[in-house]
């Protein structure tokens, strides 16, 4: 099966690439969590994605 370039160059990018540390995210207050799937739900009226729709079913 022929490879889609060649492999010698694999990885070039990604490992040239300099590493950051990510930054650390902390989970919003529940008041604003909430606040935001209301708008999701009801101001936006979005429909639920199907995972949503499976996990409420």
């Amino acid at each position: 099966m022929p490879s889609h370039g060649s492999l010698t160059k694999a990885g070039k990018v990604r490992s040239a690439t300099p590493k950051i540390q990510p930054k650390e995210r902390r989970a919003p207050v529940p008041r604003i969590k909430k606040r935001t799937l209301y708008f999701k739900r009801f101001v936006y009226n979005s429909q639920a994605s199907q995972q949503q729709a499976s996990a409420e079913a």
